[in-house]
This record gives C-alpha cells, sequence and structure tokens, in this order.
C-alpha cells in the first residue's frame, strides 16, 4: 500500500513539472508554395510572370507600398520585425520578395526562406530609412554600395518616431528622399537564423534607436503560431513562419486555383473597391474561399492519373438510327455553316481585339517604361550633380583648411617670435638689475670708506687739538 502511494505521489510530482516547466519551441510545419497560392487567391490575382512566375497582386488601396503601409516596426528576437495589419501580411512580409511594375503596381514573388522584413536599411544624422529588396537579390548584394533602388520607393521617418506603432504619421516626404540618401550610410547589421541558417538584415541597433528617441526599447519574444495570422501580445508576438517548400508532400508543383493575366488585372483603384467590399461582406469573402478549395480540388483531381474506361461493343442498329435521325436538309447545313462561319468571324474579331488591348497594354507600359527609364536617368543626373556640387564644396572646405592650417602656423610663429622677445627683454633687465645691484654695492662701499674718513678725520683734528699746548 505505501509503495502504491509513493508511486502516485511521484506520478503527480512529474506531472506537475512537466507542466511548470519551459516547454521548447515546437518544430515549424512543413508546407508548400499551395498555401500561398491559396490563402492569398481570395485577397488579390495571381499572374504568371515571364521573370519570376506566379506572383501576386494584392487588393489594396491606391498609394500602397509594403513595409510601409498599415504596419509598424517591433523589436524582437531577430531584431526589427515588420507588424502587418493586414490579415495576409504574415506571409507576403516575411516570405519572398516585392518588386514594383510601373503599370500594375506593387507585385510579390514568393519564396521559401523566412525573414523578420526583406528590406535594405540606411540612417544618418536625424534619420532613419529602409525599402524592399528585390526579387533574386541577395543579402551581400542588397546592403552593398552598388545596389541603389529608385528614391521613391524609400521610406524615410524620423529617428525620434522610430518604433512607433503610429511610425505612418511620421514618414517623411518622398520629395527629400534623394538628399536624405546622399546623406545617408548602409546600416549593415548582417544575422543569421540558426534553424535555417538563412541570412537577414536585424535594422537599426537596439542601444542606438534608445539613445535617439530618449526612451526605452522593449523586446518581444518572437513565437511561432500554429496557423496563418499573427498575435501581438504585451511581450510577444506570435506569427505563423512554417517551413516553406517549393512542391508538395508528393513532388507535385503547386499552381495557383486562379491565374490571370497581367493585361486582365483591374486598376488599383478597382481592386481596392474590390477589397472593401469583400471586408465589408465576409459571405462574399468566404463564398469566394469555397471557391477557390474547389478550383484547386477540380485541378488537383485532374493531374491524376484516370483509369481508361474498358471497350464497349457499339450497335449497329443505334448506329443505323443515329444515321437516320442525322440527316439533314441542304438548307438546313448552309445556314448551319453560315452559323459557324459567323462564329468563326466573331472569335477572330474577339482576338483582334484582345491582340489589339494587348498591344495598346504593352505600348502604354514600355511608354511608362521609357518615362521611368527618363526620371532613373535624370535622378542619376541630379545625383551626378549634387556629387560633384558636394566634392567641390569639399575641395573649398579643404582649401579653407589649408588656409587656416597655414594661418595658424603663422601665428604660432609669431607667437615664438614674441615668446623669444620677451625672453631676450627678460634676460636685458636681469642684466640691468644686477649691474644695478652691482653699482649699489660699490656706492655703499665708496660711501662707508668716505664715511670712514670723515670719522678718521674728525678723531685726528680732535687728537691734534687736544694735544696743542695751552696758552
Amino acid at each position: 500500500m505505501k509503495t502504491i502511494k509513493k508511486i502516485a505521489m511521484l506520478f503527480v510530482l512529474l506531472t506537475v513539472t512537466i507542466c511548470l516547466a519551459p516547454q521548447k519551441a515546437t518544430s515549424q510545419i512543413s508546407v508548400s508554395f499551395q498555401l500561398f497560392y491559396d490563402d492569398l487567391s481570395p485577397h488579390g490575382y495571381w499572374v504568371n510572370d515571364p521573370n519570376y512566375g506566379y506572383v501576386w497582386a494584392p487588393n489594396v488601396q491606391q498609394g500602397f507600398s509594403p513595409y510601409s503601409t498599415n504596419g509598424y516596426w517591433v523589436f524582437t528576437d531577430y531584431g526589427w520585425t515588420w507588424v502587418s495589419n493586414y490579415s495576409w501580411g504574415w506571409a507576403p512580409f516575411h516570405y519572398g520578395r516585392w518588386f514594383h511594375d510601373p503599370y500594375y503596381g506593387w507585385l510579390w514573388a514568393p519564396d521559401t526562406e523566412w525573414g523578420p522584413a526583406w528590406v535594405t536599411w540606411r540612417q544618418s544624422e536625424g534619420y532613419y530609412g529602409w525599402a524592399p529588396i528585390g526579387p533574386g537579390i541577395s543579402i551581400n548584394i542588397a546592403f552593398g554600395s552598388s545596389y541603389n533602388l529608385p528614391y521613391n520607393q524609400w521610406t524615410f521617418v524620423r529617428d525620434r518616431y522610430f518604433g512607433s506603432p503610429n511610425i505612418n504619421n511620421y514618414y517623411v516626404n518622398s520629395s527629400n528622399n534623394v538628399t536624405i540618401i546622399n546623406n545617408s550610410t548602409v546600416i549593415n547589421n548582417i544575422q543569421t537564423n540558426n534553424t535555417t541558417r538563412s541570412k537577414y538584415n536585424a535594422g537599426p541597433d537596439r542601444a542606438d534607436v534608445q539613445k535617439r528617441t530618449n526612451a526605452p526599447i522593449r523586446q518581444l519574444s518572437l513565437k511561432d503560431r500554429d496557423q496563418p495570422g499573427q498575435r501581438l501580445n504585451k511581450n510577444e508576438l506570435q506569427l505563423y513562419k512554417p517551413r516553406i517548400e517549393k512542391n508538395d508532400t508528393q513532388g507535385r508543383k503547386p499552381v495557383p486555383p486562379r491565374v490571370v493575366n497581367k493585361e486582365d488585372i483591374k486598376p488599383i483603384s478597382e481592386r481596392n473597391k474590390e477589397a472593401q467590399v469583400l471586408k465589408e461582406n465576409p459571405k462574399v469573402n468566404q463564398n469566394r474561399n469555397k471557391e477557390v478549395i474547389k478550383q484547386r480540388d477540380i485541378k488537383n483531381q485532374s493531374s491524376e492519373p484516370r483509369v481508361k474506361p474498358q471497350n464497349v461493343p457499339k450497335k449497329q442498329n443505334g448506329q443505323n438510327k443515329e444515321s437516320g435521325n442525322r440527316r439533314e436538309t441542304p438548307q438546313g447545313t448552309q445556314q448551319q455553316r453560315s452559323e459557324e462561319l459567323n462564329k468563326q468571324k466573331e472569335a477572330q474579331q474577339e482576338r483582334g481585339n484582345q491582340q489589339n488591348k494587348q498591344r495598346d497594354v504593352q505600348q502604354q507600359r514600355s511608354e511608362e517604361l521609357n518615362k521611368q527609364k527618363e526620371a532613373q536617368q535624370e535622378h542619376g543626373n541630379q545625383q551626378n550633380k549634387q556629387r560633384d556640387v558636394q566634392q567641390q564644396r569639399s575641395e573649398e572646405l579643404n582649401k579653407q583648411k589649408e588656409a587656416q592650417q597655414e594661418r595658424g602656423n603663422q601665428q604660432n610663429k609669431q607667437r615664438e617670435i614674441q615668446q623669444q622677445k620677451s625672453e631676450e627683454l627678460d634676460k636685458h633687465q636681469e642684466i640691468l638689475r644686477e649691474h644695478a645691484e652691482k653699482q649699489n654695492k660699490q656706492l655703499d662701499v665708496k660711501q662707508v670708506e668716505l664715511e670712514k674718513q670723515r670719522v678718521e678725520k674728525q678723531r685726528k683734528e680732535k687728537k691734534d687739538f687736544e694735544e696743542q699746548p695751552v696758552k
């Protein structure tokens, strides 16, 4: 009986110890690109891009910019981490890369590596800034001096407001970006993810931010979440960050449930209205999710091997009856042919209209690309001018410094000459003083001797007077 009680007590203690002991982080869940395709389809469009494969165009408001719109920065175990207020923000701001298309806006190319934020960082006197890193750009290149992004893709904020949940209220106008960029330096705070061994940039130094903001920066613990989304508590950030594989467990290549042509993507203004409708009508969003899942299941079924049907002997009688029923009059045949010809003409006309639309879109895109190139060239020319001006200023400053140094050397020489003169005057005065002292001593000696002679003369006269006979 005592043995049973001891065993029961040990079991209770072991259970309590396990419950109270700190639990280790659960191993990452492994999923494929299909999760991106399915989870993001209700919130935008998947497009087959010739350079990056399937890319995603979100339904967002005009002026949207990744790592700038509808979110803010928090400091975690991984450094500065972007917290998005979008329900889908767990994926595009921590996996893959963003790039800007001059006609379609910002597009996202998925990838397998997780990071707190895939941005490049800069700092200057009074400012912090960041910009999205494009697809295919390694960390070493992104934080080198040769990687230059358009000035309007940078977001800058006064350093005293960095880390604020309302940071979007303090963004600097992009018209000032060129000046800030030219006076800034790259923040190269490269860290390595111990789990995936991937490299990322942790952003500004925590101590430097605390010094500039004059406020303590709280470090949040980043915890894994078991389902898509994120949750921010007082002391921790729960974020869904599974291990991503490009193919599924059966080796099949994932495909988005719905892919559209680039020219069929709606303008950002219409996508914004659609996003507003989905937000205000959850049922519409739910139905769209069901449609996405249904299309995915249909594609999965079509990719599975099908069983060939067995050959069934044909019935001759049935064939004869059908052939008898299919006999048509010449008028019916001509009408059918004319209808088919009309359909073909309409189809050709439709294809021609689509081709014309595509040409117009491509022409418009090429014009915008040319404008962007001209703007970049203009921006480059302005930067070169500013560099020349800065170089000229630096040369003038160097000349001023040399002139000041020369004046300083001359002043030092004058001081040395004056010091020598003063030393010589002091020596001359010392000599005069010694000479005067000698003269005074000589005068004193002469005066003493004269006094002695006078006394001696008086004594002699007195003696002589006393020795004279009295008459």
